[in-house]
């Protein structure tokens, strides 16, 4: 299996991600991608100015990887792509970019799936949420949580 992940500590072009994803595939039937964009309202429907994403280099990296690399054997993809920002982040810009391969789709589509719902979960990220009205730390919600432990079964 193909496994790349990378932390980006810049803006990002997720459409230039998915062309070099797809170029190293060879016979994959499935391609499933996703991109995570940075709201311009907080969930209490505040102005968004910006996020920020606290990190720690080496541990960031290592939990990005670990995620990839498990649901890429769980779900028997061919390759898989994960790129996170870190760092300041404006509203509309890509956060995160997902793209699995495999020959059917519906490995592919769990795979993006199963990598979302942990990276919302367990990524060694700190993210704040900067508005007009002040900053606050964001931690996953009880969705994000709900999510993530539908795969433990």
């Amino acid at each position: 299996m193909q496994c790349k992940t990378r932390l980006a500590t810049e803006r990002f072009d997720p459409n230039g991600e998915y062309a070099t994803f797809q170029s190293t595939l060879v016979d994959e039937g499935a391609i499933v991608t996703f991109v995570g964009v940075a709201r311009p309202q907080s969930a209490a429907g505040g102005k968004v100015t910006g996020l920020f994403l606290d990190h720690h280099p080496r541990l960031t990296e290592a939990s990005l990887n670990e995620i990839a690399v498990d649901a890429g054997r769980r779900f028997d993809v061919s390759a898989i792509s994960v790129v996170h920002r870190c760092g300041n982040v404006s509203p509309g810009e890509a956060i995160v970019f997902v793209a699995t391969a495999a020959l059917h789709r519906r490995a592919a589509f769990e795979a993006a799936e199963y990598a979302m719902d942990r990276l919302k979960t367990e990524a060694v990220l700190w993210k704040r949420e900067d508005a007009v009205d002040g900053s606050r730390w964001i931690e996953p919600t009880i969705t994000d949580q709900v999510d993530r432990a539908r795969w433990s079964k």
